[in-house]
């Protein structure tokens, strides 16, 4: 894999929206009913992310010159010492071969990462086991979904 990372730009939102659907509508979709990816999906258009990129640190993954994944951090609640993972996302082919792994290890590097006491993640019930691998751990102790369908995960440092 030829693997680059690189931060967000304007002109991603369009194609980073596209891979967050495509992900949600082929690994999510065991994991949560359809109304659930609808309102999903409604959460990352162009114009959302494009919003959200200014308030957080957004990264893209890219093989060769095609974007196949990306991963935000920003800090929580505002917050100097807690911050959390968000828009974390692979195109499903590219799942289980590093592009998850690669994304993560950029996030962790980030300044947000590095500052903080603990790092949040609120995890889909497909991302959970991922995000064990990497010593997140269930916030409740539990792992329970939450009323959303979010697994509360968080890394202390």
């Amino acid at each position: 894999m030829n693997f680059k990372i690189r931060r967000f730009q304007e002109r991603d939102a369009a194609e980073v929206s596209a891979v967050i659907g495509e992900a949600l509508r082929v690994s999510n979709a065991p994991d949560y009913p359809p109304e659930i990816i609808r309102e999903m999906l409604e959460l990352y258009t162009p114009e959302n992310l494009l919003e959200q990129a200014g308030s957080e640190h957004l990264y893209v993954l890219l093989d060769g010159d095609g974007l196949i994944g990306c991963g935000g951090i920003a800090p929580h609640m505002g917050s100097e010492k807690e911050s959390i993972l968000v828009t974390i996302f692979v195109l499903p082919e590219y799942q289980r071969r590093s592009a998850g792994r690669r994304i993560m290890e950029a996030l962790e590097r980030d300044p947000y990462f590095l500052r903080a006491d603990r790092v949040a993640v609120h995890s889909s019930i497909t991302a959970r086991d991922f995000y064990l691998r990497l010593g997140y751990r269930f916030s409740d102790g539990v792992g329970t979904p939450d009323e959303e369908g979010c697994i509360r995960m968080e890394k202390r440092r």
